[in-house]
């Protein structure tokens, strides 16, 4: 994996993350939301997490765009 790979990957892990994390926000999609919240109580405590779907996506797309950006690299060289 070259540096330029690497910088293509990223971008687009965090593009796709966070693109979806803010439609689902905007539009109130409850499995594109990141929503977390904690709840302390002497009884107990209390816990809720978030969507991890728009990770899930933005890390197949990341790795889509890397595989297309390798394939792109070597037809340009030879």
């Amino acid at each position: 994996m070259t540096f330029k790979s690497l910088i293509v990957t990223l971008v687009t892990l965090i593009l796709t993350t966070g693109t979806l994390y803010l439609i689902g926000h905007s539009f109130s999609i409850r499995w594109l939301m990141f929503h977390y919240e904690f709840t302390s109580d002497s009884d107990g405590f209390f816990i809720s997490g978030g969507s991890m779907l728009p990770l899930i996506l933005g890390l197949i797309a990341s790795f889509l765009a890397e595989k297309i950006y390798v394939l792109r690299q070597h037809h340009r060289q030879g």
